[in-house]
């Protein structure tokens, strides 16, 4: 009795568990980021008054001008949310280092140093940086919270930018810096403007974009992604494996004080001046953007892209209000109510992605 012999079917390692297509898209960071996005557009684009075009391309760039410095803040804030710490003090060190510039280029019989621009900016950027270093020693070597560490350099270093500036200027905001030697230079890469079918967008976009996709290459394709990924999921299993937990802690803090450093510049160059306040509020604004982008409160899970996603959000219905003529107070309660709704969104999808 004859019999027919089936072709083998082509090898498959067991080992390797089969994901479906939900499952990959459940454990995207960014799918609620994705999902409230197209809902305040929606939103907005349907209760607009007509005649402000909300869909017009001004609008459009009003939203991603408004969106840069946030997303900027954000997308440093949520690599260091990755690896399971807080940083309160960026605003403050926006503020600070923003000050640091002006200060530095003011006169002397005004009060200040009268340095050209570029020594006044490295002076900020050191100082952003030691601040930055002061914020991670101080959490790998107390091992006290990060939350608690840096609300203390929050205020810490907002009354420093206040009463060195009232000191030695008596006044609490500073501008003339078109008129400082070097500006042109500083301008032309960090103050400029391109116009694109009729509507401004401010240079500070296309870095936005650049920070955005660097801090997502380092989490997706180095090690040093991974490593950030296991100090905030398990730290004592990526300590036993031979992750250097404490640097790895300690380059985040460098990074977020680089980027309040970084905006700081960017807007002193921008409005060709700065003031004491600056940056306020904005720690808290770029955490939450973060963690509506996908960042659990607890860290080891999160993604650039999801906190730039945030950071959009912010700016649309920032702008969506203007348009719409809505109290502008109505703009905190969306704080509030958007950081509880991520935060129980990312822990309900991180759940149904667990079961699956």
């Amino acid at each position: 009795m004859a019999t027919t012999a089936t072709e083998p079917k082509a090898d498959r390692d067991e080992r390797v568990r089969r994901v479906g297509g939900l499952r990959k898209l459940l454990d995207r960071p960014e799918l609620g980021a994705i999902a409230g996005l197209v809902v305040v557009w929606v939103f907005f684009a349907i209760i607009a008054p007509s005649e402000n075009n909300f869909l017009g391309m001004a609008t459009t760039a009003s939203i991603l001008n408004r969106a840069a410095p946030l997303g900027i803040l954000a997308v440093a804030v949520a690599l260091l949310m990755i690896a399971g710490e807080f940083d309160l003090s960026i605003g403050s060190i926006l503020g600070f280092t923003g000050m640091a510039i002006m200060i530095a280029v003011t006169p002397v019989d005004a009060g200040g140093l009268g340095w050209s621009l570029l020594p006044a900016v490295i002076l900020a950027l050191v100082l952003a940086l030691v601040t930055g270093l002061i914020n991670g020693w101080l959490v790998v070597v107390t091992k006290l919270p990060s939350f608690i560490i840096t609300l203390g350099t929050l205020f810490t270093f907002r009354g420093l930018t206040i009463a060195i500036t009232r000191a030695r200027t008596n006044r609490t905001q500073l501008g003339n810096l078109d008129e400082v030697p070097g500006y042109e230079l500083f301008r032309s890469y960090f103050g400029r403007e391109f116009e694109l079918l009729g509507a401004h967008f401010s240079i500070s976009i296309l870095w936005w974009v650049a920070f955005t996709a660097l801090a997502t290459w380092i989490l997706v394709r180095t090690r040093a992604g991974n490593w950030i990924f296991g100090t905030g999921g398990a730290p004592e299993a990526a300590r036993a494996v031979g992750v250097p937990v404490r640097r790895v802690k300690i380059a985040l803090f460098l990074t977020t004080a680089f980027a309040a450093f970084f905006v700081a510049m960017s807007q002193a160059v921008e409005f060709t001046g700065s003031d004491t306040l600056r940056g306020t509020r904005r720690e808290f604004e770029a955490i939450i953007a973060a963690v509506v982008g996908g960042c659990l409160l607890t860290g080891g899970y999160g993604s650039a892209i999801g906190a730039a996603l945030g950071a959009l959000i912010f700016a649309m219905v920032q702008q969506g209000i203007v348009i719409t003529g809505i109290d502008g107070d109505w703009y905190q309660v969306f704080i509030g109510v958007v950081l509880l709704a991520a935060v129980i969104f990312n822990n309900f999808i991180r759940r149904k992605a667990a079961s699956r």
